[in-house]
């Protein structure tokens, strides 16, 4: 039996390149390896910016604007990733999905959030496609009304459990409201806390590189007490930096039942060289609240830590859309 069939755990690629779909995408998906796909506006800026694949299709659209460049290229990827990925979904329609994130311009701005979302799920016409939206306030309202419409949502940029809590409520409203089979994922980021916070635990007598699983079991806890079969926690942020941790230990360590670990290319090469296969032991809540509490009498100000780690996502995502548009305007 695999992960997949006993505990419903998947593993997605957190990558989406032209020539890589055409290549190793495919090889990963005959072998069972992965079982969906994620993107976002840096992982877009990055291959659009390194790739020769895109050229061209960039000289038949450079009289355009360079947003509309941007979602043409972007979107015949997330078409062809559809497609390669369609016999998954049709197999189960807990997987086989790919993700495309709203313009990150949008962030506080619902009503704009909605309409992209209509209209970028409108324009791809496929029914494996979720829509990413960031989990602001604004994106809140925007993920209940867009799963409400029957449209697939990947909730982003999920740091702290109180944030998981808002989305899974949101998204649960919505999906009810939809009297369809619609999907949606919350995607926790593990990684990020430990590379901000782990200097500081250190210095304090603490363990490097707990916070990130905690928090995100935490976070998982909070969206499995939701009870709606249709939304799975998606652990993102999964790759490691440095050499204090095996690269595919964020993998290693949130292998739960009903979940979806989305990875960068090299962690699923270390995961499937020397990564564990088997299902993780999920630390209880009382034991994640037990170390919360021993962060606060350690003076660990973890609010700080979500809120600064949301706006940094936010910009960075921000800054890579916009850096990729002025590139495309100069082309």
């Amino acid at each position: 039996m695999s992960l997949k069939e006993d505990i419903n755990f998947s593993l997605w690629c957190d990558f989406i390149e032209r020539d890589f779909l055409e290549n190793r995408f495919k090889n990963l998906i005959s072998d069972e390896v992965i079982h969906g796909a994620t993107s976002n506006p840096a992982i877009f800026e990055s291959s659009i910016s390194n790739s020769v694949a895109y050229g061209q299709q960039l000289q038949m659209l450079q009289a355009n604007e360079a947003k509309t460049i941007y979602e043409e290229l972007a979107l015949t990827d997330i078409k062809r990733a559809a497609e390669l990925l369609n016999d998954l979904y049709v197999e189960d329609q807990n997987d086989g999905f790919i993700s495309i994130e709203v313009d990150p311009e949008l962030c506080d701005d619902t009503k704009g959030t909605i309409e992209e979302g209509i209209r970028l799920n409108s324009t791809i016409g496929a029914e494996n496609v979720m829509i990413k939206v960031p989990a602001t306030q604004a994106g809140y309202e925007a993920m209940k009304e867009l799963t409400s419409q029957g449209i697939n949502v990947n909730a982003t940029l999920i740091f702290s459990p109180q944030q998981a809590i808002e989305c899974a409520k949101a998204l649960n409203e919505g999906i009810k409201l939809s009297n369809k089979d619609t999907k949606a994922v919350i995607s926790v980021f593990v990684s990020r806390l430990d590379r901000m916070c782990d200097s500081e635990l250190f210095a304090k007598g603490l363990k490097k590189g707990k916070l990130g699983i905690i928090n995100a079991t935490k976070c998982y806890h909070e969206v499995e007490k939701v009870g709606n079969k249709n939304i799975r926690t998606l652990f993102a942020s999964t790759g490691v930096k440095g050499n204090d941790l095996e690269g595919s230990y964020y993998v290693d360590n949130l292998i739960y039942p009903n979940s979806i670990n989305t990875a960068p290319l090299a962690t699923i090469d270390q995961w499937l060289e020397n990564g564990i296969k088997e299902p993780s032991e999920i630390p209880s809540e009382e034991k994640c609240d037990k170390y919360f509490k021993t962060l606060k009498e350690s003076k660990v100000d973890v609010q700080a830590v979500y809120t600064k780690l949301l706006n940094d996502g936010l910009e960075a995502f921000k800054n890579s859309f916009k850096d990729l548009l002025k590139k495309l305007q100069k082309d």
